[in-house]
């Protein structure tokens, strides 16, 4: 294993993104989105997913998304932002969430 952490690995994944692009992505490109700790990097992202979904990872791709601006009333707040990524599987993996992996 690399050299990560086990508990530390834990940590890294917070959920799978499921939104209508997400499904999108993971039917075209074979790649599934996770919402992860935004302090997260690629490599670690890559041994969480191998290590908790026992699959085999080609690539990640990671992604910012900044906080939305709401308001309530006269007062202006912001969302926190978070970060998002996208992990490539290799050709004939796959992770179901539906079968509750």
């Amino acid at each position: 294993m690399s050299g990560f952490s086990q508990e530390r690995l834990m940590q890294v994944l917070l959920a799978p993104q499921i939104s209508e692009k997400a499904t999108y992505i993971a039917d075209k490109n074979e790649q599934v989105v996770f919402k992860v700790a935004s302090c997260a990097t690629k490599p670690e992202v890559k041994a969480a997913v191998e290590l908790l979904f026992k699959v085999e990872v080609k690539s990640v791709q990671i992604a910012n998304v900044k906080g939305k601006l709401k308001r309530f009333g006269k007062t202006t707040g912001r969302r926190k932002g978070w970060k998002k990524a996208f992990v490539c599987l290799k050709p004939g993996q796959e992770i179901n969430f539906a079968a509750g992996e």
